[in-house]
């Protein structure tokens, strides 16, 4: 661990190497160097400004440089900071829309930033180390204006260049700087790069060295714990994701709500092969009695099948894909199995690709829809599902995918592809099932749907263990876990 000396050094040697770089791109784009002389100036100088007060140690910053409204868990952090009376500044883009009990709690300031995108010509390089100049001075100019907070709360990944300014700030303000782990950068951007890309190494490098400058550290598993222990040196507590109680069975009411207004959108959740009934309300899976207000569910509805993900390379959609094509096939030779209705929730950048795949498919039995569902929506989906798929590999083997989570918070059973410390999470045979490849999990899907709709057989016995073996929720794992960092000297 660096001592706090050799920290301020690190530092100030960072923001000098981030001048001159400012000052050499401010050269070409006809920034001068006394604007560049004029707005440091002016930020050291509301800097100094800005001093502690008596209320500085009820504020915490929480940062994360990615959309909030797909960052559950840090919103998960900003609610139980709100709880214990802290005020929180929470900064991010604002892509999608957070959750309503973070937009209507009155300790909770959003603070919307712009993703940069850097110089739109010349080599790719020269492309993202502008973004990361340019991004640099947005943190800066918006960790500056903002009031001394008592700590900087970070998710990373994304942390490039994010732990540097964020750790500047700290040094600067005497606030404390606490990281996150959710996984590392660099092993996501080997992904798409390979692990021997320059940008890779560098942010590899970024990482081991910045990361073991924070106060603290927080992460999602005891693997990823253990690893930066043994290869970082750095000591984390470890807060595995717990779904907050918004994640839960949901009642038939409820389900058939959703359901009605989903089958306004999309075909796959309309009523099919009945006659219109101006007295009785159907989606294809359930329906309602107007008239004497009787709720239930279909008994020759289809099953519904519920992915979610963020559409990227470390989920093979494919595997699903080429499993619902067996699974048709299973059908097709006689197997007595339910139609199926697979939903696969979430934004990302390879969506278009795979819905093009999607589109290509000839499936009788099987209807495949990708829909965005408001973060109101989503849980009330994952608690009338009848089956949920994970396809989330860790790039490095060491977090635990959260969609399984909130299932398992909704008592939904989980068929997951296999990684490393998966264990932590799914025991196979107990209260999910774990498969290697496209043909396994079909072999699954057909095993636990043959009783369909009935509640036995092994699909059944995992939603009960789910029911028994509820643990403690969000606000109690916080509140042992994260309070006492906070408020430790």
């Amino acid at each position: 661990m660096a001592t706090p000396g050799t920290c301020t050094n690190v530092l100030a040697v960072f923001a000098l190497i981030s001048a001159l770089l400012i000052g050499f791109y401010g050269a070409g784009s006809g920034v001068t160097w006394p604007v560049v002389f004029l707005t440091a100036v002016t930020g050291l100088g509301s800097l100094w400004l800005r001093r502690r007060d008596g209320r500085t140690e009820r504020r915490v910053c929480v940062l994360v440089l990615g959309d909030l409204g797909r960052s559950p868990r840090m919103q998960y952090h900003a609610l139980s900071l709100s709880k214990h009376g802290y005020n929180v500044t929470f900064v991010g883009f604002l892509d999608t829309k957070p959750h309503q009990e973070v937009l209507r709690e009155e300790k909770i300031k959003l603070v919307p930033i712009a993703e940069v995108k850097g110089l739109r010509v010349g080599p790719k390089i020269l492309t993202y180390v502008t973004k990361v100049i340019l991004q640099c001075l947005q943190l800066l100019y918006v960790l500056l204006r903002m009031e001394t907070q008592s700590h900087i709360l970070m998710q990373n990944p994304p942390g490039l260049p994010g732990i540097a300014v964020a750790c500047l700030v700290c040094v600067l303000r005497g606030s404390r700087f606490v990281i996150d782990w959710h996984n590392y950068g660099y092993t996501i951007m080997a992904l798409s790069h390979g692990d021997t890309h320059p940008v890779v190494r560098l942010a590899k490098w970024y990482e081991h060295f910045f990361g073991p400058l924070a106060s603290c550290n927080l992460c999602v598993t005891n693997a990823m714990k253990d690893d930066l222990q043994k290869n970082w040196g750095i000591k984390a507590t470890t807060l595995y994701d717990c779904p907050p109680s918004i994640f839960r069975e949901t009642p038939l009411k409820l389900q058939h709500g959703l359901f009605m207004r989903l089958a306004n959108k999309y075909p796959q959740f309309q009523s099919r092969g009945c006659e219109e009934d101006k007295q009785v309300e159907r989606s294809v899976f359930s329906e309602c009695d107007l008239c004497e207000e009787a709720l239930k569910l279909r008994a020759e509805r289809p099953a519904l099948l519920l992915s979610s993900t963020s559409w990227t390379e470390d989920e093979d959609f494919s595997v699903l894909l080429k499993a619902l094509e067996d699974y048709e096939g299973f059908i097709k030779a006689g197997a007595s199995l339910p139609s199926l209705v697979c939903v696969i929730t979430g934004k990302g950048p390879q969506k278009e690709y795979y819905r093009k795949l999607i589109d290509s498919l000839q499936l009788e039995h099987v209807q495949i829809c990708t829909p965005w569902l408001e973060a109101e929506d989503y849980p009330v989906l994952l608690g009338s599902a009848d089956l949920g798929v994970c396809l989330h590999k860790s790039s490095s083997g060491l977090d635990l995918p959260m969609k399984v989570v909130d299932m398992f918070g909704c008592c939904l059973p989980v068929c997951a592809i296999h990684f490393h410390c998966l264990h932590e999470l799914v025991k196979h045979e107990e209260n999910g099932l774990i498969f290697r490849d496209a043909q396994e999990l079909a072999e699954q899907l057909k095993s636990l749907l043959s009783e369909f709709p009935g509640s036995g057989g092994q699909l059944g016995a995992f939603r009960r263990t789910l029911r028994r073996s509820r643990g403690p929720g969000w606000d109690e794992n916080w509140d042992q876990n994260v309070l006492p960092l906070l408020s430790a000297p």
